[in-house]
């Protein structure tokens, strides 16, 4: 047997020693007490005291195999299939990018931004997973919340969180780079659009860990080197159709490319553009207002 005895504490020995090399002791804490809550259903307070308690062999097994997937690279927030944004616990897996705490970043400040008026329509470009449009969802409750994406596994993952959480909100498979990303609405309907697009360019590969770059959809995230900004230009002229007068539009953006967004945008015609920096003092997030 991998570990001296079947009790919890022993796996814990067993997954710090085996991992202590590739993560923080925050990390691992972090994964032990998920992994062992959600294999076991017990509650946070149990977990505490749960040190003794003995495990099945198909228990061990599976916290054997976290081990080996972790030390392949692959994401914790996929081996457990599941992850928290914005309070929500959302169905997580290779379909979709796994949600960032930097795209919470950019819901709260939705959710201040329209904290004294009413969200009657507003639409998640690119949604992926879902999680942006079901965490809008869940704190503007009578809004309509439209979803689209070009891909249909993500579609579909995004609908299955739907149910997962008990929201509803409509899903739309459509390309953010056509000219007419929501043929079923109204122009000049929106109050708000908010998108997190695929922005960073293939050269950027080098800088990425292999957790991401092996795991996750590369059509989620990169863009060509030569026009790294398409999704924010064809977003942002869609916007200027779809989006209400005084309508805003909310952007996940490249660190590296906030200078040359703003221009974009007001090139477009938005104005009252700001950007704003996530918790790492990076340039992540903007606004835009159509005029």
């Amino acid at each position: 047997m991998f570990v001296q005895t079947n009790t919890i504490k022993a796996v814990k020995a067993y997954f710090k020693n085996r991992l202590n090399s590739q993560f923080s002791e925050s990390e691992l804490n972090f994964m032990l007490k998920e992994a062992i809550i959600q294999r076991l259903k017990i509650s946070r307070v149990e977990y505490m005291l749960c040190d003794d308690q003995l495990l099945s062999e198909s228990d061990l097994l599976y916290f054997r195999s976290i081990v080996k997937r972790l030390l392949n690279n692959e994401p914790f927030q996929y081996i457990i299939g599941l992850t928290e944004f914005f309070g929500l616990e959302l169905i997580t897996d290779s379909r979709a990018l796994i949600p960032r705490p930097e795209t919470e970043e950019l819901v709260q400040w939705i959710s201040e931004e329209y904290a004294n008026s009413e969200l009657f329509q507003l639409a998640d470009i690119c949604t992926g997973s879902g999680c942006i449009a079901l965490a809008l969802k869940s704190h503007f409750k009578n809004a309509t919340v439209i979803a689209t994406d070009f891909s249909q596994e993500s579609i579909d993952l995004a609908n299955e969180n739907a149910i997962f959480v008990g929201l509803n909100i409509e899903t739309i498979l459509l390309d953010a780079t056509t000219n007419n990303p929501i043929p079923t609405k109204n122009e000049n309907s929106f109050d708000c659009w908010v998108s997190n697009p695929p922005y960073i360019p293939h050269s950027d590969q080098l800088e990425m860990s292999a957790n991401v770059l092996e795991f996750e959809p590369h059509m989620a995230l990169f863009v060509e080197n030569n026009d790294p900004l398409i999704f924010y230009r064809k977003i942002g002229q869609n916007g200027l159709v779809y989006l209400k007068s005084g309508g805003k539009l909310f952007f996940e953006i490249h660190e590296r490319f906030a200078i040359e967004t703003t221009a974009l945008l007001e090139d477009l015609g938005f104005v009252n553009i700001q950007l704003r920096k996530d918790l790492q003092g990076k340039d992540r997030m903007l606004k835009a207002q159509k005029p």
